[in-house]
């Protein structure tokens, strides 16, 4: 079920990117992304006011006739509140005043509040029926954290589990706080997280002239740790070192580091003799394309080689079975794709993510060599 919601998501992804300059109101953004999130991502019928309550209404003390944007039922009960804001407002909390007054009495357990990309979900961990003020789990679907998707699955209609979802929040809510500060970090090192490093490492005093100098080792560090994992995880997707063969190339952790440190990994190359450069985006294409193939073959006959002008992607490494080829030596990228006489047609991509688009012609072609 999370591989079925993860696709989902990339397909609402590029819904999002195609529409977003377009949709001018919350009611827009409700219709255009909201509705099909509550529908095709967690699978309840946005018709049906036994599932899904639209401007959903419980008297609050003095406030009475005050509307939440949905309400999602299950088992008789409202489980769950949705609070609404146009795409690409800032989510804040001090937004959600309504979210706050209707979690208690509406009793229900899960909150969100949303502007139709970004997704912040809120339970009541620090006060029993009083919504906490910092949600557990934040899902941005135009940048999906793929770790996170186990956990939204466990609010889909047809897995939903309270009592898991709520004894997995408080770890899920610190876990990330903390990965919001290390990224911060990662990002610009503040004083008290060079002196605690430096403290670590270096055994005489914490001079001025000390700080000032950790300050710019600590900043190279990270951003070498940094890179040394981007390429371990390639070489591990990769299913060994990189540079597996005389036609493919290695990414070293040098390059890696240098240009993550310049935050920009899709610019990260390595250089091989004969002047061909493969990219880490070229190589995020193949896996991509590499993870679209395996529903046809096993993942292990799906080879790449890379030469001057396009990055190709191979069955059991064989010029004469291209799967596709990726054309992104040009500010605007194409992917190449193959009918039943091997005869190319480009199409131009604008991220890597619309390779999905193509994924039943990709396994089209593949089934056709296979």
């Amino acid at each position: 079920m999370s591989a079925e919601i993860r696709e989902r998501l990339t397909s609402l992804a590029m819904k999002l990117e195609q529409q977003r300059a377009s949709i001018e109101t919350e009611e827009a953004t409700k219709n255009a992304f909201v509705m099909p999130f509550i529908s095709l991502v967690l699978g309840y019928d946005v018709f049906n006011p036994n599932e899904v309550i639209p401007e959903f209404t419980a008297d609050v003390g003095i406030k009475r006739g005050e509307k939440i944007d949905y309400a999602i039922v299950k088992d008789g009960d409202v489980q769950i509140l949705i609070e609404c804001k146009h795409v690409g407002a800032k989510l804040d909390v001090k937004h959600a005043s309504q979210l706050f007054r209707y979690f208690a009495v509406a009793h229900a357990r899960i909150a969100v509040l949303t502007n139709g990309d970004d997704y912040h979900f809120f339970t009541d961990l620090d006060a029993p029926n009083k919504m906490d003020e910092k949600p557990f789990l934040m899902i941005k679907v135009s940048d999906l954290d793929t770790a996170l998707v186990p956990e939204l699955n466990k609010l889909a209609k047809d897995a939903f589990d309270l009592d898991s979802i709520i004894n997995a929040a408080e770890e899920l809510k610190y876990v990330g706080e903390l990965k919001r500060v290390l990224s911060a970090q990662f990002a610009s090192p503040d004083a008290d997280w060079v002196k605690a490093l430096t403290g670590r490492v270096y055994e005489g005093a914490i001079t001025q002239r000390v700080r000032e100098q950790f300050s710019g080792l600590v900043s190279k560090a990270m951003t070498q740790f940094l890179g040394d994992r981007v390429n371990d995880r390639l070489k591990a997707a990769l299913g060994g070192p990189l540079g597996l063969s005389a036609d493919n190339t290695s990414v070293t952790s040098a390059d890696a580091s240098e240009h993550v440190a310049e935050a920009s990994v899709d610019a990260a190359t390595s250089e091989r003799k004969d002047g061909i450069e493969t990219t880490l985006e070229e190589l995020e294409g193949y896996q991509i394309v590499r993870a679209i193939a395996c529903s046809e073959v096993a993942p292990s006959r799906i080879a790449h080689r890379d030469g001057q002008t396009y990055f190709g992607v191979l069955l059991d490494d064989n010029n004469r079975k291209p799967i596709v080829r990726l054309w992104f030596n040009t500010s605007q990228k194409y992917l190449g794709l193959f009918d039943e006489n091997k005869t190319e047609t480009r199409h131009p991509i604008d991220g890597l993510e619309e390779i999905y688009r193509y994924a039943d012609h990709i396994r089209g072609t593949v089934h056709q060599y296979d």
